[in-house]
């Protein structure tokens, strides 16, 4: 398949043909629709985020289709459109996990930073990980909301909470 990699920091990403990814038994195949631009990809190229994964296909704001799920996996399917964000997995056992706060997570895993990334036609994902999408974001322009959107709606979720404890 065909993917943009980052061979080095503050360099070009680099067109090279890799080999497919093969999803782990907790993993899914998704082939990419789009992948958006994020301002933390360029910071990961540019190297102003320290020790990323290298060779590393970036990309986090992934737009995709199911092709093939990993054993243990029951909650996506073939054909099942799905979106990739930035947090890609956590333990679920740290004091941050137990609280709600994954993305604090000492021992979670980055999409486009510390695993491969949408650069690419093809990237597999935790299913845990993944947010099924409806027909009208598969696209281009749903992409942005996997970084900023989410980034949105969980700011716009805690202050409704903090009006319904006012």
């Amino acid at each position: 398949m065909q993917a943009m990699v980052l061979t080095e920091p503050g360099r070009s990403l680099v067109l090279k043909t890799v080999a497919l990814p093969v999803p782990t038994p907790t993993q899914v195949l998704v082939k990419v629709i789009a992948c958006g631009v994020c301002r933390t990809d360029l910071h990961i190229v540019d190297g102003e985020l320290e020790h990323p994964k290298l060779p590393l296909i970036p990309g986090h704001e992934i737009v995709g289709m199911v092709v093939k799920t990993g054993s243990e996996v029951t909650n996506l399917k073939e054909a099942d459109l799905v979106s990739i964000p930035w947090l890609g997995y956590t333990c679920g056992k740290c004091r941050f996990c137990l609280k709600g706060q994954e993305n604090l997570c000492e021992q979670a895993v980055f999409t486009g930073y510390t695993q491969d990334g949408g650069y690419a036609e093809y990237t597999v994902a935790h299913h845990d990980y993944c947010f099924p999408l409806s027909l009208q974001y598969a696209n281009p322009s749903g992409a942005p909301l996997l970084c900023a959107g989410l980034i949105g709606y969980r700011a716009y979720n805690m202050i409704d909470g903090l009006q319904k404890v006012f």
